[in-house]
């Protein structure tokens, strides 16, 4: 992005990059801090996302930083920086959609929940995720691999994801397979909303008011992931607005960068960090304490299931 933003410009994403980091990594050590947490497969994947999201962060802004100053490096780092970009680019809409699902299973299939939705099997579901967000890496990367010149590799330059497209119908092959990966994440979330909003209709009381929360939590990540999908197109609008004026061009790309590179990965938190009960209730215990010290807090309780499953929170405190 080198002379495609200003200082100004870079100072202000710096700053919402420091924001965003700040609030997933207090999400992150929340969940590693309670060992209930560790037990439902929503919050493992959950905190699957938040990893995944901060390194996706941490590298987009060093490649940014590196580029607007002109710094070089070695391509085989650069490499190496593609590959971890291009795999967790999907990391999280593919986790996304595993959660769509686990909601789908919890709402629709109550019986076959607990046995589905076991650490054991998020485990197995978390290497599941990254063996299929790695699968587009791999094929645009065969075909680099087949086509550059061996002495590739020892040059230095300036790190961008575009060295390692040689033909433009790589770039088109890399598009399409992109589209129908989210294609298949919509299908799948759209089959969940209909089903969930089956159950809905004909949900009474307690089970009505959960059924609807999860149904909200579906569109919630629907939307995340459309403004995920939206980025396929930012290329294609900003080649409009370059025929048009290059003020435009980088006024465009920049406003790009933040709507559908940056805020995207940041909903995370919105979605189940502040909406969800029990993570919220553990967020402001750990925000209302002095971390080195160990303060006697409780947390305020309500009634019913709740409040059995915020005192299992209280007595794992000092854990």
């Amino acid at each position: 992005m080198n002379g495609l933003m200003k200082l100004p410009d870079i100072i202000i994403v710096q700053v919402l990059i420091a924001v965003f980091l700040s609030i997933n990594f207090f999400l992150i050590s929340t969940f590693f801090r309670k060992h209930i947490f560790h037990t439902s497969m929503r919050y493992i994947l959950f905190a699957v996302t938040l990893l995944s999201d901060c390194l996706f962060l941490i590298l987009t802004n060093v490649t940014l930083i590196l580029t607007y100053f002109g710094f070089t490096m070695p391509l085989r780092l650069c490499l190496i920086i593609y590959l971890l970009l291009s795999v967790y680019s999907y990391v999280t809409p593919v986790t996304l959609t595993a959660m769509t699902l686990e909601r789908y299973v919890a709402i629709c299939m109550p019986l076959r929940h607990g046995e589905l939705c076991t650490p054991h099997g998020a485990l197995q579901l978390i290497l599941i995720i990254h063996s299929i967000s790695a699968v587009p890496c791999t094929i645009n990367l065969a075909i680099f691999y087949s086509a550059a010149s061996p002495t590739f590799y020892n040059q230095r330059g300036i790190c961008y994801g575009e060295r390692f497209v040689l033909f433009t119908w790589q770039g088109h092959f890399r598009s399409a397979v992109s589209q129908l990966y989210f294609f298949i994440m919509f299908t799948i979330i759209v089959f969940s909303y209909i089903k969930i909003m089956k159950v809905a209709k004909t949900a009474s009381g307690d089970n009505k008011k959960s059924t609807w929360k999860g149904l909200r939590t579906v569109v919630l990540h629907g939307f995340q992931l459309l403004l995920i999908l939206i980025q396929l197109w930012c290329v294609l609008i900003e080649d409009a607005a370059f025929k048009v004026s290059l003020t435009l061009y980088n006024n465009i790309r920049y406003f790009n960068y933040i709507m559908f590179f940056l805020a995207p990965r940041c909903l995370s938190p919105l979605i189940y960090g502040l909406r969800d009960e029990l993570f919220f209730q553990a967020l402001k215990y750990y925000a209302s304490c002095a971390w080195p010290l160990k303060a006697n807090v409780r947390f305020v309780h309500q009634n019913g299931s709740y409040d059995a499953a915020m005192q299992s929170v209280c007595n794992h405190t000092q854990r």
